[in-house]
C-alpha cells in the first residue's frame, strides 16, 4: 500500500496504490491520520483508481477517518473505484457517508 498525496486550492487529494487489507491497515490509518494532523483543507478527496485491493479491514480504515474529518466538518469524497471496491463500498453503505465523484470541476488527477 502506497498513499500519495497534493494540495490543490482547498482541497487534499490522495491516491491510494495497492492493496488495502489487515496488513496495511495500519500504514494506511497512520498516513491518513498524519495528512488530517497537518494539512489545512475543506475536503477530500480520495481516488481509489490504482487500489488493486480492499476486504472488510479497508471499510474500517474509511470508517475512522470519515469520523475523525466530520468531527472537523470536513467532507471526503471517493473517486475511481474499480468495480471490486466500489460493490464493497455499496453494499457496506460508505457511499452514503463518503460520496462517489467521478469528475469534479476541481478534481485532476494526480
Amino acid at each position: 500500500m502506497q498513499i500519495l498525496s497534493t494540495m490543490k486550492r482547498d482541497t487534499l487529494y490522495c491516491v491510494m496504490k495497492g492493496e488495502l487489507d489487515e496488513n496495511s491497515s495500519l500504514y494506511a490509518r497512520n498516513t491518513f491520520d498524519k495528512l488530517f494532523a497537518v494539512a489545512n483543507f475543506k475536503e477530500v478527496v480520495v481516488d481509489l483508481s490504482e487500489m488493486t485491493f480492499m476486504d472488510s479491514t479497508g471499510i474500517g480504515v474509511f470508517l475512522g477517518r470519515y469520523k475523525n474529518l466530520k468531527n472537523r466538518g470536513v467532507p471526503i469524497y471517493v473517486a475511481n473505484p474499480s468495480n471490486q471496491i466500489d460493490k464493497i463500498f455499496n453494499m457496506s453503505g460508505l457511499y452514503s457517508i463518503m460520496p462517489k465523484i467521478m469528475t469534479r470541476s476541481n478534481y485532476e488527477r494526480i
